[in-house]
Formats: C-alpha cells, sequence, structure tokens
C-alpha cells in the first residue's frame, strides 16, 4: 500500500501519470509509435530549454518471486538509455544495457535471439517492446509484468474500466456461481439492486467497423482501435412497485466511479497484482474509500499480495478512527520545490513518528508534514472587501 497526499496542484497526479507513461511505453513503442514521430513524451516545461532535458524512468518490480530492475531515458527523438537487472541471487545481475549510441550489451543469463532483435530496433521504441513483439520468451514475462501486473485508474481510462466490470459480471453469471462484482455493488449502500448490460446494435458494431478499416487505411495495418464502451450498462433499482433501470449516466457520480472501480481492484486482487488509483476518495464517501485500503490490507482478502498505489486527500485514512489505518511506511507526501516548481516525492518516515502517541491525522492537517496549502488570510479579507465595495 502507498498512499500519496499533498495539496492541489503539488504532482500527485502527476506521480500516476509518470507510472501510466511508462506503462504505455513499453506497451506501444514498438507497435503503436510513428517510426518517424519521435518519443510522444511530456518534458518538464517549467525551466529554460525544457526539450533538451532528457525524461527517465526507473521501476523496481519482482516477478515469479525474483526482483527486477527495468528503466530508460527518451528525449523527443529517442530512447537514450534503457536498461534491466535482475537479482537471481540478492545481487544484481544484467540482462541487457542499451547505450546512448543505440549499442546493446547482453548479459550471460538472457538467452534467446537478442541480435535479431536489435536489428529490428527503431530509435525510438524500447528494446522490450520489441523482444516482447518477437516472442522473446524471457523478456515477454517481464512485458506481461506491465501488460497485466500494472493496472491504472483515472479519469481518462473509465470506459475501459467499466467494460472490466461488466466482463467479471458476466464471466461469474455465466459460471453460475456468485458475483463478486454484485456482492461489492450492494456493499456500497447504493440502492442498487444489479446491473443489466445490453450488447451494442448491429448497425454501431457496422460503423465501429468502418472507422476501424478507414484508419488502418490511411495509418497503416498496425493501428488497432479498442471497442471499449460499444455496450450499454444501466443500473437497476428495485422498489415496493417493481424494478426500474436507469442509464448510467442518470446515477450519481459517486455510484459510477464506484461501478467503474470494482472491476480493477477484484481482478488486481485475484491476480496478485499493482493498482495505480489517482485521486481514490474523489466522488467516493470516506467509508468507501476506507473499505477499499482495508480489502488490501487485509490478508483473508489480499490472499495474493496484491498492491495498491493511490493519491488522496481523505486525511482521516491517517487517523485512528479508520477501519484500515495506514501505516507510517505506507504514507507519501508531494511538494513543490519552491525555485523549481518540480514535485518532490517524500515518505512519512522522515519524520519521528510515535505511532502510539501521536495523531497523524491532526499533524498533518496543522501542516507538521508539510504537503498542505498555505492558505493566505490576508487576501481572503481583500477579496471580501472587494466584493462588499462593488
Amino acid at each position: 500500500m502507498a498512499a500519496i497526499y499533498g495539496t492541489n496542484a503539488s504532482g500527485k497526479s502527476n506521480v500516476i501519470d509518470a507510472i501510466s507513461w511508462m506503462r504505455q511505453a513499453v506497451l506501444s513503442s514498438f507497435r503503436s509509435w510513428d517510426p518517424a514521430g519521435g518519443v510522444p513524451r511530456r518534458s518538464f516545461s517549467l525551466r529554460q530549454d525544457a526539450t533538451s532535458w532528457p525524461t527517465s524512468f526507473s521501476v523496481d518490480f519482482a516477478l515469479n518471486g525474483v526482483r527486477h530492475e527495468f528503466g530508460f531515458s527518451v528525449d523527443d527523438d529517442k530512447v537514450t538509455e534503457e536498461w534491466l537487472y535482475f537479482y537471481p541471487e540478492r545481487r544484481p545481475a544484467r540482462l541487457y544495457e542499451r547505450k546512448a549510441d543505440a549499442s546493446v550489451v547482453f548479459g550471460r543469463s538472457l538467452t534467446g535471439r537478442k541480435k535479431i532483435i536489435s536489428e529490428l530496433l527503431r530509435p525510438n521504441s524500447l528494446y522490450l517492446s520489441v523482444a516482447a513483439a518477437q516472442g522473446h520468451s524471457q523478456l515477454g514475462e517481464v512485458y506481461r509484468w506491465f501488460q497485466s501486473g500494472l493496472r491504472l485508474a483515472t479519469d481518462g481510462n473509465f470506459r475501459s474500466r467499466l467494460d472490466h466490470t461488466v466482463q467479471l459480471l458476466r464471466g461469474d453469471s455465466e459460471q453460475g456461481k456468485p458475483a463478486p462484482v454484485m456482492r461489492l455493488l450492494h456493499f456500497a449502500d447504493l440502492g442498487v439492486s444489479g446491473l443489466k448490460v445490453e450488447d451494442p446494435d448491429e448497425a454501431v458494431m457496422d460503423e465501429y467497423r468502418r472507422l476501424t478499416q478507414a484508419m488502418r487505411e490511411t495509418l497503416g495495418e498496425r493501428v488497432q482501435v479498442q471497442a471499449n464502451g460499444l455496450h450499454s450498462v444501466q443500473v437497476e433499482h428495485r422498489t415496493a412497485e417493481g424494478v426500474f433501470p436507469l442509464d448510467l449516466a442518470e446515477e450519481s457520480s459517486g455510484t459510477r466511479t464506484w461501478i467503474g472501480l470494482m472491476g480493477p481492484v477484484l481482478a488486481t486482487l485475484a491476480q496478485g497484482s499493482v493498482l495505480c488509483v489517482d485521486e481514490l476518495d474523489a466522488r467516493l464517501h470516506p467509508y468507501l474509500v476506507d473499505a477499499v485500503v482495508g480489502m488490501f490490507q487485509s490478508p483473508e482478502v489480499n490472499r495474493r499480495g496484491a498492491q495498491l498505489i493511490f493519491s488522496t486527500h481523505e486525511a482521516s485514512l491517517l487517523g485512528r478512527n479508520a477501519r484500515s489505518e495506514l501505516c507510517r511506511d505506507q504514507v507519501w507526501f508531494t511538494e513543490k520545490d519552491p525555485d523549481t516548481l518540480a514535485t518532490r516525492l517524500f515518505p512519512l518516515t522522515e519524520f519521528h513518528v510515535r505511532d502510539a502517541e501521536d495523531n497523524r491525522e491532526k499533524r498533518y492537517l496543522t501542516g507538521r508534514y508539510g504537503a498542505v496549502p498555505h492558505l493566505d488570510d490576508d487576501l481572503l479579507r481583500e477579496i471580501s472587501e472587494a466584493v462588499g465595495g462593488a
């Protein structure tokens, strides 16, 4: 578990965005990026000559119980560095390193058609992406960790998350067993009795196929158009007079958020993977946020060691009244450097915290850990005078 706290515009979402961009680079750099189009990155804009500075990503993760470290650096045109190490005996061993001159150096532990993959490597594609596309079994496992072992839940991918919820619901229904999706829906006490899903009619599918074909003719056969969100979802409500379905769009934003979150949460718990959620508390009651955290904290529910990384403003998770109180090594903060406006990410463990005595919620809200807004009351008085004078 890792909870990221901070003020608005302090960079919490950028932490999640960086993880998301790294994942997409692994999955898409060889398959989808324009071979002559450079790297579609977003550089840090608040400094001189922003585009001349590289952007670097690095992640440590466990694969089959073995620690791996993967990372790369890019500029607007190309991949400038890339590396993959693993720790089979708790000591680092190189699988491969890609140098600034585009040469690739391989370690003894890497098997397979290494040089053939190197010949297919483009300046703006990752070696890991090319290797997975060529069916390299050893590197394919690393690629699949990014593909299915790391999930994102943001405002931008709601439709795909909703599809995930629907797929889990249908899978349980076809097997004739109680649906965890429905139990989680009832648990939230939203007044919902069920979900009704309708496939798109043939006219919609024909239009989808026509647009897909047109894009492939224009942009090439590698273009993939996802069919997310083509089905219709209705939310059923039971009253004394019967069951009444409402379109999902008619539901509250909290109900929609919960429905879109259930699929990724349940899939992550079932597979023991990692879920990153931007603003977990947005549009959800604190009890529901507490419940999601509690599912990942519970050894009875989270039997496969799934992980949750989320940004939030929900300070009650730091307090003693939360059912799923966060441990101090699970709490992180974001602040902007006053000189550069770059985001600094730092843990609660940098502070002296006494678990038994300190009220962490109160200390955070009073600014003892930083990462809270500094509100100028003088400006409020000036605003009051200006409005009163008007």
